[in-house]
């Protein structure tokens, strides 16, 4: 009984906490084909080697990304300009509309 508490407890301070956030992934493709896409591809598999490939990436690490270069603590001319428009509820939309794409191998 007293480990089903700990888990209600655990669960519900994850819940509280922030973590758990709704996002569009329909709203996160269309602002991929809208913004991304002529870098990254917008399945986020760049078709050029000099752009990364972000398909499949987790999500708390493009939206960490992405917020580091609309903070400015991530450094590109390009990066940032592209992430300034970007609203938080863009950021949370396009990282899990990125995160739930399959990531091609690079050939070599």
């Amino acid at each position: 009984m007293k480990s089903y508490l700990v888990v209600a407890v655990s669960g519900l301070i994850f819940l509280l906490s922030g973590q758990v956030t709704a996002a569009d992934v329909d709203a996160g493709k269309k602002k991929a084909e809208e913004v991304c896409s002529s870098c990254h591809g917008v399945d986020g598999n760049s078709p050029v080697p000099m752009f990364p490939k972000i398909a499949g990436q987790p999500r708390t690490y493009i939206a960490k990304v992405l917020k580091d270069y609309k903070s400015g603590a991530r450094k590109d001319p390009i990066m940032a300009g592209m992430a300034a428009a970007l609203s938080a509820e863009d950021i949370e939309n396009l990282a899990f509309y990125y995160s739930g794409q399959t990531g091609l191998q690079v050939k070599r």
